[in-house]
């Protein structure tokens, strides 16, 4: 049985960190405020790790049939020319598979096995894609709605070597509040806008409703594919563009409980990755969920952009 409690204590410690919480109920301030730094410190480890999104150096649509990689100019994927050859290989698209063959003399590993030719996995695929690795530099395809693209990271990148940490606003219970889940008849299907590609396609099976100051507010709430015990809130405010990313943030949440009660946790809203780099994918707030409220919580700009 005590082995039993343990686990159970670190599993709550360890969805804390993702979400808002093991309980909806009331929470000890200082409690609250050890949760929000130990998830800033996960954040910003989370960014600047290895494969984290400030490694993103690229972003490269494919066209079908062929798409050559390499510092050359001519490559319509192109690499850093202190990275890689002027050739390094070819990313064949053929009816929505992907296969790619290392240029002849090239260096190419994927889970430290050599590649000479490999059919890749994007990331959509439920093991996640198929890495390719050369020297500081790797790549995979990821899929946005009917289009692929190459997306190349590198660990050298100057973004990261110069991180410097991320801001936020002062820590506060005010905005952890209780919000109401109200399932909509049938859940919408959208194709949200993104800053980059094409529209991604996403389902909202319902709205959180919450009250600040004597006014009542409204977010629409999304599912995620692979992630189905959360909800996702893609949202605006009137600090976005001052304090915060122009573009929104995002925040994630526990289920509803058994009376359609919900945390919501402002503290731990954070940026898209499109605040670092030009090369992600994000997509916009819906218009339901553009606050006219100044959120001021949450991570902010970074101070160097």
């Amino acid at each position: 049985m005590k082995r039993f409690n343990h686990l159970m204590v670190a599993s709550c410690l360890i969805v804390t960190l993702l979400i808002s919480g093991c309980s909806p109920d009331a929470i000890d301030p200082e409690q609250h405020r050890a949760e929000i730094e130990s998830w800033r410190e996960y954040r910003a480890r989370g960014l600047s790790a290895p494969d984290g999104w400030l490694t993103l150096i690229g972003l490269s649509w494919l066209s079908e049939g062929e798409n050559r990689c390499g510092s050359d100019p001519a490559n319509p994927i192109l690499l850093p020319v202190d990275r890689a050859p002027g050739r390094l290989g070819t990313f064949v698209l053929r009816n929505e598979e992907v296969r790619f063959t290392a240029s002849k003399g090239a260096t190419v590993t994927s889970d430290g096995a050599p590649v000479s030719s490999l059919i890749l996995q994007d990331d959509n695929h439920d093991e996640g894609p198929t890495v390719l690795q050369h020297g500081s530099l790797s790549l995979y395809v990821i899929k946005r709605g009917d289009e692929r693209a190459v997306r190349i990271k590198d660990t050298l990148s100057a973004t990261r070597l110069n991180f410097r940490g991320l801001s936020f606003f002062p820590i506060d219970l005010k905005w952890r509040v209780e919000a109401t889940y109200h399932p909509f008849p049938e859940p919408k299907v959208l194709d949200i806008p993104a800053l980059t590609g094409p529209p991604q396609r996403f389902t909202f099976p319902g709205s959180l409703r919450f009250a600040l100051d004597g006014a009542e507010y409204s977010l629409d709430a999304a599912t995620e594919e692979g992630m189905e015990d959360k909800l996702f809130l893609m949202f605006g405010d009137e600090t976005n563009g001052i304090e915060t990313y122009g573009a929104g943030r995002q925040l994630y949440t526990n289920l509803p409980d058994e009376r359609n009660r919900v945390i919501l946790d402002f503290n731990r809203a954070y940026n898209w990755p499109c605040v670092f780099t030009e090369f992600s994918t994000c997509p916009l707030p819906p218009v339901a969920n553009l606050l006219k409220l100044r959120v001021e919580a949450g991570e902010q700009v970074p101070a160097d952009h």
